[in-house]
């Protein structure tokens, strides 16, 4: 200990610098306290400093209702309200899926025209429609007949009852010819344009129970 002293007496008068560089070294010794962060369960200080990790707002959530969270508020801060073409119609005269028969396509287009089998399906759409459109007026008629204070005479129910036979038979003959163009229309479309055959028997019997006959 004394010759640790006498040395630090011969290096403050000899130099000084070098003294107080090593007295300071010393002294910080002595105040730092030593910790070994590898092996203690507290955080260090710099990891309480840092901002905690932020949650996804769609945690809990459907995918589908985090973009639809995020469409909204971007149409809330008004990004959407600038781009280009709002408000104006959509461009589908360019078809990116018609490949070779694209300039086909756009001289039918051109006439007022479709492609067969988009002609076909608005065909089978058409009759179908005109056909429970008859059926329907047919149905109302009955309900009329049944419904009104004075009965029905006997002519009006056997006109009646002839129209619904009439009716029915068309009706059958219709939805099989529709079948037979639905067979054709899937023959020539890809699957996804396949329409259902009707099930005719069943149709015509719930057209039958909805208008049923005078006695």
């Amino acid at each position: 200990m004394r010759r640790f002293l006498h040395e630090a007496e011969d290096l403050m008068v000899f130099a000084p610098d070098l003294y107080k560089e090593n007295m300071n070294m010393l002294e910080a010794q002595r105040t730092m306290e030593y910790k070994d962060w590898r092996k203690s369960p507290d955080k260090r200080p710099e990891d309480s400093e840092q901002e905690p990790p932020k949650v996804r707002k769609y945690y809990g959530k459907k995918f589908e209702d985090y973009i639809s969270e995020q469409i909204r508020e971007a149409e809330a801060r008004g990004e959407f309200d600038n781009l280009q073409g709002a408000g104006k119609p959509l461009n589908l005269d360019s078809n990116v899926y018609a490949g070779d028969k694209a300039v086909g396509y756009s001289l039918l287009k051109s006439q007022g025209y479709a492609p067969k089998e988009i002609e076909l399906a608005k065909e089978i759409r058409t009759e179908y429609e005109r056909a429970e459109a008859k059926i329907a007026r047919l149905r109302q008629r009955g309900r009329t007949l049944r419904s009104r204070r004075v009965p029905p005479f006997a002519s009006e129910k056997r006109a009646f009852n002839a129209a619904v036979e009439k009716a029915a038979a068309e009706y059958e003959k219709t939805l099989r010819d529709l079948n037979r163009k639905i067979l054709t229309l899937n023959l020539m479309t890809p699957l996804v344009m396949h329409q259902s055959p009707f099930d005719v028997e069943k149709l015509v019997q719930k057209f039958r129970e909805s208008s049923p006959l005078f006695d």
